[in-house]
C-alpha cells in the first residue's frame, strides 16, 4: 500500500445530465485523480468533508484507492463471510420468505469456496447446516448462539474466510470468482444444477459483491471482470406440459371423484390462470360476482405461498404476501368463465360451513398445503390420462394448469396486454414465457395452412382492366 500525505481537493463538480450529478474529485500524490459521484449534494459535501478532515489530521492516504490509510486497513479486514452476514441483515426485514431461503441457499453454497485454506475444514453437511440454518438466518442468529459441531464450523469459517479485497486482486480474481461460480453451477451432490437455479444463485452472489462496492470495500464488482458464462435459462414454457380443454376437463372430473372439495381449487389454476399461492389465499369475499349464467368475477388481493414456518415473520408455514409484481393493498380483478363459476358456486354451497371465509383449507383448517393437494393431483393424472401421457410431462404439476390457462387465452386471440393483466404478468414476460401452443392444436393450425395453400392452387382470373365500363376515354 503506497501512502502519501500530498492530497489535493477540488470543488464539487455538478453534471446535471447524470443520475448522480454531484462529483467529488481529489488527487493523492502522483496517482491519477479519484472521483466519486452522488445523487444529492449533501451526500457529496459529507464525503468530501470526511476526506478533508482526515487530511487535516495528518493521516496518510493510499494512492491506489485514494482513501485514508485507516479506512483502507478497515476494509482489508472485512471478510466475505462478514459481508454476506451483513447483506442478509440488510435484506431480511423487507424480503419475502421465499427470497430469504433463496439468499441463504446461495450464500451457503458460495461462502465455503472463498476461504484461504481448506485445512481443518469441517464436514460439508455440518458447515452447510450452520450457514443455511443459522448464520444466514437473521432471526435464529439474533435469538442465540450455536453449540457443538455447528458452532465449531462457523468459528472455522469466520477465521478462514477471505478478505473481500482479495476477490479483486489481479492475480487471484479469476481463480476465486470462477471457482465460486463453478460451484454455483452444481448441486450439493456434484451433479449439474438447473439453469434457473444457477441464475438465481449467481444473482445473489453478484448482489453481495455489489453491496461491497456500495460500502467502498471494492472499487467495482469483480464478477464483471470474469468472462464466465452460465447455462442459458429456458424462459419459454415447455409446450409438452400444456393441456388442452378436453384434457383439463377429464382431470377435473377425476379430481371430483377423488376429492370433490378440491375441484374448484384446481379449476382456479386453469380457468382463472391463478398461481397456487393466490388460490390458497382465496376467500369468500373475493368471489364478488358469481351469476346464475354467464361470466363471473374474482377480485384477488393477496397470495400465500408455502415456504416454511422458520422463514416467515408470522411463524406460519405460508407467507402472507401481496400479489406478485404488485404493491401492497392492490387488487387484480379476474373475469372467470361459466365453468369456474359453476365450480365455485358448488364449492361454496357444499364444502364450506357458515362463518368460513377461506375457500380451500388444509386438514386442520389452515391454508391448503402442497403436501395435501399434490398427491390429489397425481391421483387425478393416474385416472384421467393415458399411460403415455402419465409418463410425459403433461400437466405434471398443478402449476402447469396456470400455464395451460394462459396459453389457451393467447391462442384464443385475446390481446396479450389483457391476458397479462388477468394473469398478473408483465406483457414482455408473458410473450417471452408463453410462446408454446396447446397440446393437440397442431392439426387446427395445419388445416388452416393447408387451406391457404389450396387457395394458392386456384388463383382467381384477372378482373377487367381499370376504368372498363366507366365511360373512359377511347383510344
Amino acid at each position: 500500500m503506497a501512502l502519501s500525505h500530498d492530497v489535493r481537493f477540488w470543488t464539487i463538480r455538478v453534471r446535471r445530465d447524470r443520475p448522480k450529478p454531484y462529483m467529488v474529485r481529489w488527487k493523492v500524490g502522483t496517482a491519477p485523480a479519484q472521483a466519486k459521484s452522488f445523487e444529492l449534494r449533501a451526500m457529496a459535501d459529507s464525503w468530501r468533508s470526511q476526506l478533508m478532515q482526515a487530511a487535516r489530521r495528518g493521516e496518510a492516504f493510499d494512492e491506489a484507492s485514494g482513501l485514508p490509510a485507516s479506512e483502507v486497513r478497515e476494509q482489508q479486514w472485512v471478510s466475505f463471510y462478514e459481508l454476506a452476514v451483513r447483506f442478509v441483515d440488510l435484506k431480511w426485514p423487507h424480503a419475502a420468505a421465499k427470497t430469504r431461503t433463496s439468499t441463504a441457499d446461495a450464500l451457503a453454497t458460495v461462502t465455503p469456496m472463498l476461504v484461504s485454506s481448506a485445512r481443518g475444514k469441517p464436514d460439508d453437511e455440518v458447515l452447510r447446516a450452520a450457514l443455511y440454518g443459522w448464520a444466514f438466518h437473521k432471526s435464529r442468529r439474533d435469538a442465540g448462539s450455536l453449540e457443538g459441531k455447528e458452532a465449531a464450523a462457523i468459528a472455522w469459517l469466520a477465521k478462514a474466510s477471505l478478505k473481500v479485497s482479495t476477490l479483486d486482486e489481479r492475480d487471484r480474481r479469476s481463480q476465486l470468482i470462477r471457482g465460486a461460480l463453478d460451484r454455483i453451477a452444481l448441486k450439493i451432490d456434484g451433479t449439474p444444477a438447473a439453469a434457473t437455479t444457477i441464475a438465481r444463485k449467481r444473482a445473489v452472489f453478484y448482489g453481495v459483491l455489489n453491496y461491497a462496492v456500495e460500502l467502498d470495500l471494492l472499487a467495482s464488482n469483480p464478477i464483471d471482470k470474469v468472462s464466465w458464462k452460465a447455462p442459458k435459462v429456458a424462459d419459454e414454457v415447455d409446450r409438452r406440459v400444456v393441456a388442452n380443454p378436453v384434457q383439463v376437463k377429464a382431470l377435473l372430473d377425476a379430481v371430483t371423484a377423488v376429492r370433490p372439495d378440491m375441484a374448484a381449487f384446481f379449476g382456479c389454476l386453469y380457468y382463472a390462470a391463478m398461481r397456487p399461492g393466490e388460490a390458497v389465499a382465496l376467500e369468500r369475499a373475493h368471489c364478488e360476482d358469481l351469476p346464475e349464467q354467464g361470466w363471473g368475477l374474482l377480485v384477488l388481493t393477496d397470495s400465500q405461498p408455502r415456504v416454511g414456518s422458520a422463514w416467515t415473520d408470522s411463524g406460519q408455514a405460508h407467507d402472507q404476501r401481496q400479489l406478485k409484481h404488485r404493491a401492497q393493498r392492490t387488487s387484480r380483478p379476474v373475469p372467470i368463465p361459466p365453468e369456474l363459476v359453476t365450480l365455485l358456486k358448488h364449492h361454496l354451497e357444499n364444502h364450506m360451513k357458515d362463518g368460513d371465509d377461506r375457500l380451500f383449507r388444509g386438514a386442520r383448517g389452515g391454508p391448503l398445503s402442497e403436501s395435501v393437494y399434490g398427491p390429489v393431483w397425481q391421483s387425478a393424472r393416474e385416472k384421467a390420462l393415458t399411460a403415455g401421457q402419465r409418463r410425459s410431462s403433461l400437466v405434471a404439476r398443478p402449476y402447469d394448469l396456470r400455464h395451460s390457462g394462459v396459453t389457451l387465452s393467447l391462442n384464443a386471440g385475446v390481446p396479450a396486454p389483457e391476458v397479462a393483466r388477468r394473469a398478473g404478468h408483465g406483457v414482455e414476460v408473458l410473450l417471452r414465457v408463453y410462446a408454446g401452443c396447446i397440446d393437440g392444436q397442431d392439426q387446427l393450425w395445419n388445416d388452416r395452412i393447408s387451406e391457404a395453400l389450396r387457395a394458392g392452387d386456384h388463383p382467381k382470373p384477372p378482373g377487367p382492366p381499370a376504368g372498363a365500363g366507366r365511360g373512359g376515354d377511347r383510344l
